[in-house]
C-alpha cells in the first residue's frame, strides 16, 4: 500500500463527519474534546506507520496530504497533527520545517495553506539549530521573492504570515541564528542597492541591515579608495590590500556587509596612478592578479591604458611650446617613453588587444581636438607595429588607418620636420606606419598571387579568386614627410650628425634589403675597422672607435630597430669570443651595448639574454677578456637589474670563480668586485623573496672561496631583516642560508658588529660559535716558517749582497713546491712582510710562487695577513707604526703583492675585538689617508670626471685613459718581479708578462666604493673610532659622486644604525652632507634636501625644526605623488637613477632628511603625526587623505621608533574621557567617535577619529614584518586599558581592517589578535553593568569567525564566553559550535579550520 493510501486510511476516521456537518462546514466546528480525541486516535495510527516507513518519506507524504486538503476543518486538523508531531518529536523537526516552504503546492494564492504553513514555521522554528534557521531564512526569502509585487496589496494575510516569520528570525532577542548569517542571506536576496521586499518588511530589514554598517565600518580601512602606494623596482612585494578584481577594478571585500559605496566603485585612480609610474608593470600584474603565463585579456587594463595615453596627449598639447630644457617638457617626453614600453609589454602578453586599443583611441579622440600629441601616439603605435606586423595578419593593423585619417585631417601638407631635432622621428612615425602597412599589403598580395597561380589547374572555372589588400593612401598632410623619407632612402650620404639614419631604420626595419644598409652604418660607426686604440694595462688594445651612439639617437629608434642593433652587437661579441682575438671590442661598442640594455622593452635580448645566453657562451669559449668586459658593464653601467637576474648573475659569478681556467688575477678581482656589488645592491624588500627560493640549495648563492663575499651576504641579510621588520618572520630560510655559509667559510663576528644584528641572527651566531684565529699562535707559526724558508725566499736589500748559497736552486724548487701545494699554510704574505721588516728584499722565487698560487688561493693568504698585520701593529703599544706603515704601502704600491681594496675589505670584516679592532681601523685609516697615492687618485678622478652621468658623455674613454695613464694598475706582481731582478741580467728575467684584460670603465677608486660602504658601517659600529670616520669622509667623501645608489646607501645606513646614531647629530649631518654634497656640481640644488636642512648643514648652530618645516616636507611628498606641476623635484631620466620614479625618490630623500635631523626620533615621528592630527588649517579638507597617506608612507619607511609614538597616542586616546565613559545612554551607534569619513568634511571630526584614520593608513602601508608587532601592542599596552564598551568598539575599529592581511600573511598573528579581543570583551563585561551595543559586538566577532579564523580558537574562547553577561553570552552562543565554518556559512570565501593548520 502506498504512503498516500495509508495516510488516507490513518486520517479517514478522524476527518469523517456527518452530512449535516459537511453541508454547514463553515458554520459548524467540533468541540475541543472531540478534536483532541480524533487527534489522539489519528496520532496513534500515524506513529505505528512511522515505525515501518522512513521518517523522510513520512514527512513528504504528510505534507502532500496536507496540501491536498480543500476543506478548512481538514486543513486545520492536518496542520494540528503536524504541530503535535513536531512538539513530540515524532518526525524530525528540521526535515519537516525545511520541506514546508519549498513544497511545490505552497502558493501565495492558497491562503489557508500558506498561512498555516508559516504559522507552523514560526511556532516551531526555535526547535532547530541555527544552521537550520539560516537555511529556512534563505528559503523564506526566496519564497517571498516569487510573490508578484502586484499581489501584495490583495494578500495582506499571506504577506503578514511570511513577514512575521522573517521578523522572528531577525529578532535579536529571540536569537535563533547569528545576525551575521541572516544579513548574508538578506544581502544575497536583495543585492547591494535593491529594496528588501514588501513595504512592511523593507523598513525592518533596512534597519536590520543598517545595524551591520557598524561591522562594515569596523573592517574597512579609512579612506581606502584615496590611498596610493609608492611603486618600487620589480619584485618588491605588495600587501594584499592593494589587489583589485581584474574585471571590475573593485577592492575585494569579505562577507555580504553594507560597505561604504566607495569600496564598490571602480578604483581607476589607483590603477591609473600605478600605470603612470616607470618600472610599474610587475606591480600592475600583481594588483590585477594577472599571471604572465596565462594569456588573458584584461579589458579594464586595456581601457586604462587608452585613457592614460589620451590624457598624456592632452598634457602634451599644454606644453608643446615650452623650451626643450624645461622640466615639464622633459617630464612629458619621458612619460611617452614609458607609455610606449607599457603598451608593448601588455599587448605582447595579450593582456590588451592591439586592434581594440586602436578602436578605443578613435572613439575617445573623435570628440577631442587633440592634435599636438598625435605624433607621440603614432610613435607609441609604431613601436608595436614595426615589431609584430610580420607575425600577424594585416587586418589587425588596418583600424589604424581610420585613426590616422582622424588625426591628420589637414587639407594642406604639414611642414617638413627638422631632422636634426631628437624628437623628429616622432613626427615621422605616422608615415613610417603607412610604409610598414603598404609593404605588408604588397607582401601578402604577392603571396596570394603565388598561391593562386600554384593552385590553378588551367581551367577557367577553377581559378581561385583572392581578395587583394589595397595600398594605404598617403594623407595630404603627410606628403612632405613622405617626400623627405623617399629622399633619405635614395641618398647615399646619410650621416649620424642628424637622425636620418634612425628614420630610415624605423621605416624599413621589416624590409631586409632597405634595412641592412642603415643598421650596418650604425654598427660600423661603433665597431671600427682594423685600427686599434690602447686600453689600460700592458699590450692591451681594442678596435679604435671610442664614441658611442648617443642616448638621444637610441631613443629615436623603434624597439624593433633596437632589438636588431642588439642582435648585431651580440653577434660581433660572440664572433670575437669564439676567435679569442687579441684585439678587444671597441669602447664605443661596449658603451652602446650598455646603453641599449637599459630599455625594458628589449629585455628578452637585453639583460635577460646577456645573463642567460651571452654570458654562458663567452665563459664556454674561455674568452676571459670579454667576460671581464661583461662584468664591468654590470658593475658600472646597468642601474636597474631585476632582482632575479641579479641573483642569477651572482650564482654564475660563483661558478666562474670556481672554474680552473678563470684563476686569472685581473678577472678574479673583477669577479669578486662585481659579486660584492650584486650582493650589497640587493634592495631590502628583495632579499627574502629572492634568497628564500634557494632554501633547498643555498650553496648556489654562496661563495666556496671568498669569506668576504659571504660576510657581505650576511650583512645584507641583517640589513634587510632589520629594515623590513622581518625580524618577526625570519624563519628557517634564513637559518638554512647562514648554516650553508658557515659550512663553506666558517667565520665569527666581532661583538660590536653582532650587537647591531637583528635578534634572530644574534641568536644563530651565539649557538654556532666559531673559534677566532689565535694571533699569538699565528705569529709563532710565521716565525717558524720564516726560520725554515726565510733565506731562500729573500735577499739582502743592499746591492751586491744577494744570496749565493750553492743550494739555492734546490731550495727555491723546494720552496716553490711547498708553498704551492694543496694544504700549505697561508702564511706566504706574512713571510714577505717579515722579509721587508728585516730590510731584506723578496727573491724572484717569490714572484714564481705567487704566480702559481694564483689570485683565488691568495685570498686566503690576504685574510691571514690581515690578522697578522693587526697583531704586529698591536705589539709594543704600537711603537713600530711609523716603520710598519711604509712597508704595508710598499707591499701594495711598490711590490703589487696585494690590492688596496682587497686588504681593506679583509681588515674591515675580520673578527677583531677590543684594542685589536681599533688597531684594524687605525691601519685602514692610515692606508687610505697617510700615503698620498690613494687620496691623489680620488681627488684626480673627481676633478677630471666632472659628470657622473656617463650616459650623457661621448668622451668617457678619453677621460678613462687619461686617468689610467696617470694612475696605472698592476695585477701580476710586476713590482715584486722588478725589485727581485733589479741589477740582474735581462735574460734572467725575460719571462713574458701575462695578458691584461680590457678595462673600459673601472679603476681602483670606483672598485673601492662598495668596500668603502662596508668600511663606513664598521666604523659606525665601534664608537671610539667614529671621529676617524669624519676624517675619512672629509677626504674620500667626494667619491660618492660616482656611487650607484647614494640615497639608498644613506637611507640604509641611517635606518640600520639608528640606535647608534641617535644622539650623534653631528656625525649624521656629516654623513648626509658629505654624500649628498658630493653631487652638488652635477645636481640641481633642490634635488634631494630641503633648503632648511641645507642651511643647517652649512652652519654649526643648533637647529630645532618647527611644525611648518614638517608640513613643508609632507606637502613636497604629497605634490610629488599627485604629479603636481611644477614638480617639487627636478626631472631626471629614471632609467639611470637609483629610484624608479619621482615618488620613490621623494620618499627616500625625505626619510634621509628626517633621520638626520638634530632631534630625538620620537619627536620627529610625533611632529609628522601632528601634521594631520593638529594642523588641519594648512590642509584642504578634500586633500586630507592624501596628506595622511604621505605621512603614513614616511612613518612606515622610517625605523620603528619613529612610529612608536602612534601607539602611545592610541593608548592615550583609549584612556581619554571620550572613550572611558559609559555607552548605556546612547541611542545611536557612536559613529562620531569611530568613523572619520563621515565627520571631517563637515568640520565635526573628533580627535579619536583623526587618530583612528591615521592608524588605519599607517598600518595599511606597513609590511607584514612591521604589522606583526601589532598583536603584541594590543596585548601589552591596549588590553590593560580597555574597560568600557566604547574602548572595546574603538579597538574593534582599529584592528578590524587588518584581519584579512593577518589571515593571508601571518596566521599566527590572526589567532593572537582574536584571543586578545575576547579577553578584552571579558574585561568589559566584568567591568560594565550593562552593554549597550551587544549586537554590534557580536556581529563583529561572528565576522571574525566566519571570514577569518573558523573554529581555530574555540577551545580558548569557550571559557571566556561562559563568563560573559547573559545577554552577551546568549548572542555568542553559536561561536563555539563544533561544525566547521564552511558548513556554518554559505559564502564560498568562508575559511575552514583546516586552512589555519599550516599558519606560521
Amino acid at each position: 500500500m502506498s504512503i498516500d493510501s495509508r495516510l488516507e486510511k490513518v486520517f479517514d476516521d478522524a476527518l469523517k463527519t456527518d452530512t449535516i456537518v459537511n453541508v454547514f462546514a463553515g458554520f459548524v466546528r467540533l468541540t475541543p474534546e472531540d478534536h483532541d480525541k480524533r487527534l489522539r486516535a489519528c496520532l496513534s495510527q500515524f506513529q505505528e506507520m512511522t515505525r515501518e516507513i522512513a521518517p523522510e518519506d513520512c514527512v513528504s507524504g504528510l505534507l502532500n496530504f496536507f496540501h491536498k486538503q480543500t476543506v478548512l476543518r481538514h486543513i486545520n486538523f492536518v496542520a494540528d497533527m503536524i504541530k503535535i508531531c513536531l512538539k513530540d518529536s515524532i518526525l524530525p523537526t528540521k526535515t519537516v520545517l525545511q520541506r514546508l516552504i519549498p513544497h511545490e503546492m505552497l502558493k501565495h494564492n492558497r491562503r489557508v495553506h500558506w498561512c498555516k504553513t508559516f504559522e507552523i514555521l514560526k511556532e516551531y522554528i526555535h526547535l532547530i539549530e541555527y544552521k537550520g534557521c539560516r537555511d529556512i531564512l534563505h528559503l523564506v526569502l526566496l519564497k517571498l521573492k516569487n510573490v508578484p509585487t502586484t499581489s501584495w496589496s490583495e494578500m495582506t494575510e499571506q504577506m503578514n504570515a511570511i513577514i512575521d516569520v522573517i521578523e522572528y528570525l531577525l529578532d535579536p532577542e529571540a536569537c535563533l541564528l547569528p545576525g551575521y548569517l541572516a544579513v548574508n542571506e538578506i544581502r544575497q536576496y536583495s543585492g547591494e542597492d535593491q529594496p528588501s521586499g514588501h513595504w512592511s518588511l523593507s523598513g525592518k530589514v533596512a534597519e536590520f541591515v543598517d545595524r551591520f554598517r557598524a561591522t562594515a565600518t569596523m573592517v574597512s580601512t579609512t579612506g581606502r579608495s584615496h590611498l596610493l602606494p609608492v611603486v618600487f623596482h620589480f619584485s618588491v612585494p605588495l600587501t594584499t590590500t592593494w589587489k583589485l578584481d581584474h574585471e571590475t577594478l573593485r577592492f575585494t571585500t569579505k562577507g555580504q556587509l553594507p560597505y561604504d559605496r566607495s569600496l564598490y566603485q571602480r578604483q581607476t585612480k589607483l590603477l591609473r596612478y600605478i600605470l603612470e609610474q616607470p618600472y610599474s608593470r610587475d606591480m600592475v600584474c600583481h594588483v590585477l592578479n594577472l599571471q604572465k603565463q596565462q594569456k588573458q585579456r584584461c579589458e579594464a587594463l586595456e581601457t586604462e591604458l587608452v585613457d592614460l595615453v589620451v590624457s598624456t596627449m592632452e598634457r602634451t598639447s599644454e606644453i608643446e611650446n615650452l623650451d626643450e630644457k624645461d622640466d615639464a617638457y622633459r617630464i612629458i617626453h619621458l612619460q611617452w617613453q614609458h607609455l610606449s614600453s607599457q603598451v608593448i609589454y601588455f599587448v605582447l602578453l595579450q593582456f590588451a588587444v592591439f586592434p581594440r586599443m586602436v578602436e578605443n583611441f578613435y572613439q575617445k579622440l573623435s570628440s577631442r581636438n587633440v592634435k599636438n600629441g598625435r605624433d607621440h601616439l603614432m610613435w607609441v603605435l609604431l613601436q608595436f607595429i614595426s615589431g609584430s606586423i610580420q607575425k600577424n595578419p594585416l587586418s589587425d593593423f588596418l583600424p589604424i588607418i581610420k585613426l590616422m585619417n582622424l588625426l591628420y585631417s589637414e587639407r594642406q601638407p604639414l611642414p617638413e620636420p627638422d631632422i636634426t631635432k631628437p624628437f623628429s622621428t616622432h613626427k615621422f612615425a605616422a608615415i613610417c606606419i603607412l610604409m610598414h602597412l603598404n609593404r605588408k599589403a604588397q607582401s601578402d598580395n604577392q603571396q596570394q598571387e603565388n598561391a593562386s597561380s600554384n593552385s590553378s589547374s588551367g581551367s577557367i572555372s577553377t581559378t581561385s579568386k583572392t581578395a587583394q589588400f589595397q595600398h594605404c593612401a598617403i594623407p595630404v598632410s603627410l606628403q612632405k614627410h613622405h617626400e623627405y623619407l623617399q629622399r633619405c632612402l635614395e641618398s647615399k650620404n646619410n650621416s649620424l650628425q642628424d637622425y636620418a639614419i634612425a628614420l630610415i631604420c624605423n621605416a624599413c626595419s621589416t624590409t631586409t634589403e632597405l634595412f641592412n644598409g642603415p643598421i650596418n652604418s650604425l654598427v660600423d660607426s661603433i665597431y671600427g675597422d682594423s685600427t686599434t686604440t690602447p686600453l689600460p694595462g700592458e699590450n692591451c688594445v681594442a678596435f679604435a672607435k671610442t664614441t658611442p651612439l648617443s642616448m638621444s639617437l637610441l631613443d629615436s629608434l623603434t624597439v624593433h630597430t633596437k632589438m636588431s642593433l642588439i642582435h648585431h652587437i651580440v653577434v660581433k661579441v660572440m664572433n670575437l669570443a669564439q676567435n679569442n682575438s687579441n684585439v678587444a671590442l671597441s669602447p664605443a661598442v661596449v658603451e652602446t651595448y650598455s646603453r641599449l640594455l637599459v630599455y625594458m622593452e628589449t629585455e628578452s635580448l637585453g639583460v635577460k639574454g646577456l645573463i642567460s645566453q651571452v654570458f654562458p657562451k663567452v665563459l664556454q669559449n674561455n674568452s676571459l677578456g670579454i667576460l671581464n668586459t661583461l662584468l664591468e658593464m654590470f658593475s658600472y653601467r646597468l642601474h636597474h637589474i631585476q632582482p632575479q637576474y641579479r641573483i642569477q648573475l651572482l650564482t654564475n659569478l660563483h661558478r666562474v670563480a670556481a672554474e680552473p681556467n678563470t684563476d686569472h688575477n685581473q678577472l678574479q678581482i673583477c669577479v669578486e668586485s662585481t659579486a660584492l656589488r650584486m650582493i650589497t645592491a640587493l634592495s631590502n624588500a628583495d632579499v627574502k623573496p629572492q634568497l628564500s627560493r634557494f632554501t633547498s640549495e643555498p650553496k648556489q648563492i654562496i661563495s666556496k672561496e671568498s669569506e668576504e663575499l659571504n660576510r657581505a651576504l650576511v650583512l645584507t641579510l641583517a640589513r634587510s631583516i632589520h629594515i623590513t621588520g622581518a625580524e618577526t618572520i625570519s624563519g628557517s630560510w634564513c637559518n638554512d642560508i647562514l648554516k650553508a655559509i658557515l659550512e663553506e667559510t666558517p667565520h665569527r663576528w666581532a661583538s660590536h658588529t653582532l650587537k647591531c644584528f637583528p635578534r634572530s641572527l644574534q641568536i644563530f651566531y651565539q649557538h654556532n660559535q666559531i673559534e677566532c684565529t689565535n694571533k699569538e699562535t699565528l705569529k709563532n707559526n710565521v716565525e717558524d716558517e720564516y726560520r725554515k724558508w726565510g733565506q731562500v725566499i729573500s735577499k739582502s736589500a743592499q746591492p751586491g749582497n744577494s744570496n749565493s748559497n750553492s743550494n739555492a736552486a734546490v731550495s727555491e724548487s723546494d720552496a716553490l713546491a711547498y708553498f704551492t701545494m694543496d694544504g700549505s699554510p697561508p702564511f706566504f704574505l706574512c713571510l714577505l712582510w717579515k722579509i721587508l721588516t728585516l730590510d731584506r728584499k723578496p727573491s724572484l722565487v717569490c714572484h714564481n710562487i705567487l704566480t702559481v698560487i694564483g689570485r683565488r688561493k691568495l685570498s686566503t693568504h690576504v685574510r691571514t695577513f690581515s690578522d697578522f698585520l693587526v697583531h704586529e701593529f698591536s705589539l709594543d703599544g704600537g711603537s713600530h707604526v711609523k716603520r710598519y706603515i711604509p712597508i704595508v704601502r710598499d707591499m701594495i704600491l711598490k711590490y703589487n703583492l696585494v690590492f688596496l681594496d682587497q686588504l681593506i675589505l679583509c681588515l674591515a670584516l675580520r673578527c677583531n675585538e677590543g684594542n685589536e679592532a681599533q688597531v684594524a681601523f687605525f691601519i685602514i685609516q692610515y692606508l687610505l689617508m697617510k700615503p698620498d697615492d690613494f687620496r691623489a687618485r680620488v681627488h684626480s678622478f673627481v676633478q677630471d670626471t666632472k659628470s657622473a652621468e656617463h650616459w650623457t658623455l661621448d668622451d668617457w674613454h678619453v677621460k678613462h685613459m687619461n686617468y689610467h695613464r696617470k694612475f696605472p694598475e698592476k695585477f701580476y706582481f710586476e713590482g715584486l718581479k722588478s725589485s727581485a731582478t733589479e741589477g740582474e741580467e735581462e735574460e734572467k728575467s725575460s719571462d713574458s708578462s701575462q695578458q691584461y684584460l680590457p678595462v673600459y670603465f673601472g679603476n681602483l677608486t670606483l672598485r673601492f666604493l662598495p668596500v668603502f660602504d662596508l668600511v663606513v658601517h664598521r666604523f659606525l659600529e665601534l664608537m671610539p673610532v667614529t671621529n676617524s670616520l669624519e676624517t675619512l669622509l672629509a677626504h674620500l667623501g667626494p667619491l660618492y659622486k660616482f656611487h650607484e645608489q647614494p640615497i639608498t646607501y644613506l637611507f640604509n645606513t641611517l635606518h640600520y644604525y639608528e640606535a647608534r646614531l641617535r644622539d650623534r647629530h653631528s656625525l649624521k649631518k656629516t654623513l648626509v652632507s658629505t654624500i649628498i654634497g658630493s653631487m652638488n656640481d652635477t645636481k640641481p640644488q633642490n634635488w634631494a634636501l630641503s633648503e632648511q636642512y641645507l642651511n643647517y648643514a652649512a652652519q654649526q648652530d643648533n637647529w630645532k625644526p618647527e611644525n611648518n618645516y614638517f608640513c613643508m616636507l609632507v606637502r613636497r611628498l604629497v605634490d610629488t605623488i599627485d604629479g603636481k606641476h611644477p614638480a617639487p623635484f627636478p626631472a631626471c631620466d629614471w632609467r639611470f637613477n637609483e629610484f624608479p620614479n619621482a615618488a620613490a625618490h621623494a620618499l627616500h630623500v625625505t626619510c634621509v632628511e628626517l633621520m638626520a635631523l638634530p632631534m630625538q626620533p620620537e619627536s620627529v615621528g610625533l611632529a609628522l603625526m601632528e601634521v594631520v592630527l593638529k594642523m588641519q588649517s594648512v590642509i584642504e579638507r578634500k586633500y586630507v587623505m592624501m596628506w595622511t597617506n604621505a605621512v603614513a608612507l614616511l612613518l612606515t619607511t622610517l625605523p620603528e621608533i619613529y612610529w612608536k609614538p602612534l601607539h602611545t597616542e592610541l593608548v592615550n586616546v583609549i584612556q581619554s574621557p571620550a572613550l572611558n565613559s559609559s555607552a548605556v545612554g546612547m541611542t545611536e551607534y557612536p559613529y562620531y567617535l569611530l568613523k572619520f569619513s563621515d565627520q571631517h568634511l563637515s568640520f565635526s571630526d573628533h580627535s579619536c577619529t583623526r587618530l583612528l584614520a591615521l592608524t588605519h593608513v599607517v598600518w595599511h602601508h606597513m609590511g607584514i614584518g612591521q604589522l606583526s608587532l601589532v598583536p603584541q601592542f594590543l596585548k601589552e599596552q591596549v588590553k590593560p586599558n580597555v574597560m568600557t564598551e566604547l574602548q572595546l568598539l574603538y579597538v574593534f575599529h582599529l584592528i578590524g581592517p587588518f584581519l584579512p592581511r593577518f589571515q593571508h600573511e601571518r596566521t599566527r598573528c590572526m589567532i593572537d589578535v582574536a584571543v586578545v579581543l575576547y579577553d578584552m570583551l571579558l574585561q568589559v563585561s566584568e567591568n560594565c553593568d550593562d552593554i549597550r551595543f551587544m549586537d554590534e559586538i557580536a556581529d563583529f566577532l561572528y565576522h571574525l569567525k566566519y571570514m577569518h579564523i573558523g573554529i581555530a580558537i574555540n577551545n580558548q574562547v569557550e571559557g571566556i564566553i561562559d563568563r560573559l553577561k547573559p545577554g552577551m553570552r546568549k548572542r555568542l552562543r553559536f561561536i563555539i559550535h563544533t561544525a566547521s565554518a564552511k558548513e556554518q556559512f554559505r559564502s564560498p570565501s568562508a575559511p575552514s579550520s583546516a586552512s589555519h593548520g599550516d599558519g606560521t
